[in-house]
């Protein structure tokens, strides 16, 4: 080992340690924690680099069941569209790069020199997977339970902060949309009429194979947003009373 690695191992050990004790959890595998906390750049430098790729393709799973778990102990009357809403902004790159800021995770990354010296520690994409992997890694060692401890404490205060206003219609439909799997909604106005001063447009919006929906209204836009409103009120997304609010 060079004299440079080996300077490293105390202040890698005295990040990690800082990691854990901001997770409210200590591993027992140092070799699982350094996996998941290794990028995939590094393996440009190494024949054999265990990355943390797989351990965040877990806990992406792990994190999605717990925060599902969650939202619908925490609200009983939620509608599923509501509920999905709710968890697409807290298992988005957004909420996991918000979570990984909060505990530092950043200054505990193993990354390759020029991935470090690009700003990687700062990017929400390595620190979503980072945040995710270490989730993984919690699940690998102690199971379900406990890593679903450490989503909910963790996760607690963008649940508390975040916002109970509706969505408007069409921020809605693709919220639902993207919790589906689905592709993108896609808007075609389909007719215009009425005098200059007053326009009525009509739109049209589909989801993937799922019948189009269509909508009327002043502008472009109200016209999408009712479109929007009666494609989540025909999935039952929206119940036929929600109201309809074209957000100019």
């Amino acid at each position: 080992m060079s004299k440079a690695a080996a300077a490293k191992k105390p202040a890698e050990k005295l990040k990690s340690a800082a990691l854990e004790k901001a997770l409210g959890y200590k591993f027992k595998g140092r070799p699982l924690l350094r996996r998941a906390l290794t990028h995939a750049s590094v393996r440009s430098q190494r024949e054999k680099s265990d990355d943390n790729e797989r351990l965040e393709f877990l806990g992406d799973r792990v994190l999605a069941l717990a925060i599902a778990e969650l939202l619908v102990e925490m609200d009983a009357d939620a509608t599923e569209g509501e509920l999905a809403r709710r968890f697409n902004r807290l298992v988005r790159r957004e909420a996991c790069a918000a979570v990984a800021r909060n505990v530092a995770l950043g200054s505990a990354l193993i990354l390759s020199a020029s991935e470090a010296d690009s700003g990687g520690r700062s990017k929400d994409t390595i620190l979503a997977d980072a945040c995710e992997a270490l989730l993984g890694a919690v699940f690998v060692e102690a199971g379900f339970d406990v890593a679903r401890d450490v989503v909910r404490r963790l996760w607690m205060p963008l649940i508390d902060n975040a916002p109970r206003t509706t969505a408007d219609p069409k921020s809605a439909l693709q919220e639902w949309a993207q919790g589906q799997g689905l592709p993108l909604p896609e808007y075609v106005e389909i007719g215009r009429d009425g005098p200059d001063h007053a326009p009525r447009f009509t739109a049209q919006v589909r989801v993937g194979r799922h019948s189009p929906a269509e909508g009327i209204g002043a502008s472009k836009r109200s016209a999408e947003q009712a479109a929007a409103t009666a494609l989540l009120r025909a999935k039952g997304v929206w119940p036929a009373d929600a109201a309809s609010d074209s957000h100019e």
